[in-house]
């Protein structure tokens, strides 16, 4: 197995985190917010879409990403996430750009630096493990606001 396997599956498995949730959310779901906070489940799933977008366009490579990261850019929810499916196909389409240009590396590429505003210098093996954290925690808001959200 080459690298680049072995990092497209765990990023693959880490990410069900995150897509085991899809299969029970309902429109009505997307305006909850828990208690206290003041992002939506809507604005979650478009974020988690958003920032592995950046990761593929800026991170890694891919400037045929079309990416308008509009969750990053407000830094604040709109309150205009309430599409299911919507948001169902973009965070699709952020997945297979992400796989498609994970699946580009060579091995040799996972050592390679880049330095982004949002996170300093790392290596792209390191840049794998911030966008896998990124959407675990993400995914663990989501089922507790489509859980305990009103």
């Amino acid at each position: 197995m080459t690298l680049t396997q072995a990092y497209l599956q765990t990023w693959t498995e880490a990410r069900t985190r995150f897509t085991n949730l899809l299969k029970d959310i309902k429109e009505e779901d997307l305006k909850k917010k828990l208690t206290g906070t003041k992002n939506s489940a809507g604005f979650l799933l478009r974020h988690i879409g958003d920032v592995e977008l950046l990761f593929a366009k800026n991170v890694f490579g891919g400037l045929d990403v079309d990416v308008h990261a509009k969750t990053v850019i407000a830094q604040q929810d709109t309150g205009e996430w309430i599409n299911l499916a919507e948001l169902l196909d973009y965070q699709q389409y952020a997945f297979d750009q992400l796989k498609a240009i994970f699946e580009k590396q060579t091995d040799a590429d996972w050592a390679t630096t880049i330095t982004t505003k949002e996170f300093g210098t790392k290596t792209k093996a390191e840049a794998i493990g911030r966008i896998i954290s990124h959407t675990a925690y993400h995914a663990g808001q989501l089922s507790l606001t489509l859980k305990y959200g009103i």
